[in-house]
Formats: structure tokens, C-alpha cells, sequence
């Protein structure tokens, strides 16, 4: 049975830039089978992308977008793009991936390396932006809070440079933790990872009127431990906002007025673009405060300020390449083939969650149990996965399932069509739910 065709835009300001993700087609199996309950449980099948063939498959393969596995297939020629076709795949078997990533970097004779860490508040776009850097979707990404559990990797490499990215999960209290019986990973993660870090990418999320003005407590207490190692900072979100001018505001809040040493001119950051970098000040005395102010809700010693929408590959580029740049001579610490130190389990545990933080409300996906049953290569070399979705109660397994099996049949399909194009190759996904006991 065909998916419903979906589509999604979003509209970049100023470039009127708009990106879309054309319909998808997919088969779905639903097997209904008997339940004391008054409705039925339902094991999903989506089969993602292996219904098309010939004209039919080359349009699709458009509609997908750029760098989508279709487009590798059937060997289309990509146009300029963060998403190309020399972004490597993650391998669906796990000791493939375990190998690689042990594997002797294949460097050049000039080899550069930068370690990247990306902090900010939850949900402020970390793993959207690391997404967009890496090429291919390998980070989950939802509207709600704390998608990102711990800490993952990701590689850029191109020419004689190559660019480790730490996506850590959003900085949070010690007391907000313990209230809500979050992982300890939440906690340590971005701490840890600084120790490591040549570059940190600070991410502020522009369009949220209650975090934007200033950065958290816990953040710059993290700066402050780390001020030697450089910083910089990303305005996200920017496509959002409706008066430009904000900008001046939040720029002005955020580095207390001081970039690069240098006292900031409103006006350089006032006729600064979308996806462009902000001049480095030149003027007069830095102007600077005590590293150790209590007061403080900026920081002063910023590089370079990016003013962005994560969402726009235009944008990101400039990041990127800004990156590239940064790189210090050093060794590689992975292969080129690397895209992620994730195994593919790990993915795929990620992206279904992504999905229950997506489709279903409030509290209910938090409290959804994940466990592999089946994780095998199919006689015609596709994914074969079988997954349970345990839940406490059975008003949570009802919403998880959704009228006629419609929640958990959508969630198998976007699910079935993220993993296709991290992995490159057909994937056959079974999604089943069950009561804990």
C-alpha cells in the first residue's frame, strides 16, 4: 500500500530560500493479531524505497532531495551541495563499523585535524546543525527536549582536513537532573567533552524569547572552566524571527559587547547577512569584564559570531568552511570513510525514538522501552529489523498505536526512510508494541 505523500518548506527570510522533501513511497504490512484488550496490537512492516523501478524510480529519486540514497543508486550526478556523493554511508553491520573505526586513517602528507564541541541549551539545534555539517543525517532530531541522551561523534573530512564534531546533549542544572530523573549522561557529557576540545561552537537559539537574552549559568561556568581553549558563537534560527533588528539586541547580551577581543560596532552586526560571519571588530580597548563575574549573562570572548538557520545548507556553508579553515597540521584520528562513531544500532534506536518524541504527547515517549529482536541482512541484501516498543501502561500502548494502527505505521515509515539514506541500502523495519509486566 503507498504511504501518503508528505512535504515539508521552510522559508529562509531575506533569500526567500525554500526546501522541500517531495513524496515518499512505501509498502506497509499490517498484521493484526488477537489481544484481550478492546483494540487490536499491531506488528508494523515498512519496506522503504524498493517499490520503484525505472522512469518512475528516477522521479522519485528527485523528489527525495539531493545525496538521498536513490540519488546513489542510480548514480546521479549531485549539484553543489553539503550533501554529496563523497559523504560516506554507515555500515548496517556493527562489526564493519567497529572495524573502521579502529582502522589506520588514511591521511595525506599534510594532514589537519580540529576538534569541534557544540554546547547550548536543549532543543537549541545542535544535532540539526551537526546533521547539515556532516552531509547525511546521523543525529536525532525533534522538537522536544533532550533528544540527544550523550555524546556522539561525527566526522567531516575533506581534502587534507578533517573536522571531529561532538554533538553533546543540551547543558542542563545538576537540580534539574535530579528532578526529573534524567540520565547522568546529560550532566557530564558536555563537560567531558571540552577536555578534548580545540574549537567550541556555542549555540543559541534566537527564536526562543525565554533563553535567548543570555547564556545559562551552567554554560558559562563551563566557558569559564575552558577559557583557554577558543570559542565561537552561532545565532540559530534566524529565519524565525521577524524583526531583524533583535539581532542588534541579542548580539550586543550575548558577547557584552566585546568579539575578538575588540569592542563590538552595532552597526557591522546590524548589515551582517543570514549565513554569513560577522567582521571581526576593530575598534578601540576590548573593553572586557572579570572572567569570574557572578553578573554575568554574556561572554566576552567570543572569535566570531555566525547568524544562521540551521536548516539552510547556504548558511551552514559558510560554518562549515570557517571550520575547515581552523583546522591546526596534526594526524588524523579516523579513517575517511568514518561518519560517525555510532554503531548501527545505536542509529537506529535514535531514529526511532526520534519518531515517539515526534508523534506522540507529553510524557508518553519518554517512558517508551526500545528492545532489537532481529537484526539481519535479508536474502536481497536488505535491513531486515524487528523492534519492541515496550510501554507501562495500557493507555500509552492505545496512543502509541493510534486509530487503525495509523501512529505506529507513520512512525515505521519516516523511521524506514532516515535509516535508507544512512545506510544506503533497502530497509525492511517491524515495529511491534507490548505492555510491560
Amino acid at each position: 500500500m503507498a504511504a501518503p505523500s508528505w512535504r515539508g518548506a521552510g522559508l529562509v527570510q531575506e533569500v526567500l530560500r525554500v526546501w522541500q522533501v517531495g513524496p515518499h513511497v512505501a509498502r506497509e504490512r499490517v498484521i493484526p493479531f488477537s489481544s484481550p484488550l478492546s483494540f487490536q496490537r499491531r506488528c508494523v512492516s515498512c519496506v522503504a524505497g524498493s517499490a520503484f523501478s525505472g522512469p518512475r524510480l528516477a522521479s522519485a529519486s528527485r523528489n527525495y532531495g539531493q545525496g538521498s540514497a536513490l540519488d546513489h543508486f542510480l548514480g546521479f550526478s549531485q549539484r553543489d551541495s553539503l550533501v554529496t556523493s563523497c559523504v560516506p554511508a554507515v555500515s548496517m553491520h556493527r562489526d564493519e563499523q567497529d572495524l573502521l573505526l579502529v582502522h589506520h586513517p588514511d591521511m595525506p602528507e599534510n594532514p589537519r585535524v580540529l576538534r569541534v564541541v557544540l554546547l547550548g541549551a536543549p532543543n537549541a539545534g545542535k544535532s540539526t546543525l551537526s546533521n547539515q555539517l556532516l552531509g547525511r543525517k546521523v543525529f536525532p532530531v525533534s522538537k522536544k527536549v533532550h533528544t540527544t541522551r550523550c555524546q556522539a561523534l561525527g566526522v567531516i573530512t575533506e581534502k587534507e582536513t578533517q573536522v571531529i564534531l561532538l554533538d553533546t546533549p543540551g547543558i542542563i542544572s545538576p537540580g534539574k537532573q535530579k528532578r526529573h530523573h534524567l540520565e547522568l549522561s546529560l550532566l557530564e557529557d558536555p563537560w567531558k567533552s571540552m577536555e578534548s576540545a580545540d574549537l567550541v561552537v556555542v549555540l543559541v537559539d534566537v527564536s526562543d524569547k525565554w533563553t535567548r537574552n543570555q547564556l545559562s549559568p551552567q554554560l558559562l561556568r563551563c566557558l569559564t572552566k575552558f577559557s583557554q581553549i577558543p570559542s565561537v558563537l552561532v545565532m540559530n534560527k534566524i529565519d524565525c524571527l521577524k524583526r531583524k533588528s533583535v539581532l542588534l539586541e541579542l548580539t550586543a547580551a550575548l558577547t557584552e559587547g566585546v568579539v575578538n577581543g575588540k569592542k563590538l560596532e552595532m552597526r557591522q552586526a546590524f548589515h551582517s547577512q543570514p549565513g554569513t560571519r560577522c567582521p571581526s571588530p576593530a575598534v578601540k580597548d576590548p573593553n572586557t569584564l572579570s572572567v569570574g563575574n557572578p553578573q554575568r549573562i554574556g561572554w566576552p570572548h567570543f572569535k566570531e559570531i555566525f547568524m544562521l538557520s540551521a536548516l539552510s545548507q547556504e548558511d551552514v556553508k559558510t560554518l562549515k568552511q570557517y571550520l575547515l579553515t581552523q583546522a591546526q597540521p596534526g594526524p588524523w584520528e579516523y579513517h575517511s570513510a568514518v561518519l560517525t562513531s555510532q554503531t548501527p544500532e545505536e542509529i537506529c534506536a535514535n531514529v526511532i525514538r526520534e519518531k515517539l518524541l515526534e508523534h506522540l504527547p507529553q510524557e508518553v515517549p519518554y517512558n517508551v522501552q526500545q528492545k532489537t529482536a532481529v537484526w539481519e541482512e535479508g536474502p536481497g541484501g536488505e535491513l531486515v529489523i524487528q523492534q519492541k516498543l515496550l510501554v507501562p501502561k495500557e493507555s500509552y500502548m492505545k496512543l502509541l498505536i493510534g486509530p487503525k494502527g495509523h501512529v505506529i505505521s507513520q512512525i515505521a515509515q519516516e523511521a524506514g526512510r532516515d535509516l535508507m539514506n544512512i545506510f544506503l541500502c533497502d530497509v525492511d523495519i517491524h515495529l511491534s508494541v507490548k505492555l510491560l509486566k
